[in-house]
């Protein structure tokens, strides 16, 4: 909690908080890290999806793109 409270508290105030008290900031934390987390992901796959639009790619495109494509790799099956 010293770490992520990003300066907000120290060793010595941790260590006496109470514990019902100690246990509300680690969640409030938790929660505050868990929320900029999903949101960052969120805005991540968004700016991936436009990103691709723009570049003129759509789900047609690339399957088509698939389907004219021979393996780049061989398969050698037993003869037994």
């Amino acid at each position: 909690m010293v770490f992520y409270g990003k300066g907000g508290y120290d060793w010595n105030t941790i260590f006496n908080m109470p514990i019902w008290l100690r246990k509300f900031v680690f969640n409030k934390i938790y929660e505050h890290y868990n929320n900029e987390k999903n949101a960052q992901q969120g805005n991540n796959v968004e700016q991936s999806i436009n990103a691709m639009k723009s570049a003129g790619f759509t789900q047609d495109n690339l399957t088509k793109a698939k389907l004219g494509q021979k393996p780049h790799y061989t398969v050698k099956t037993s003869t037994k």
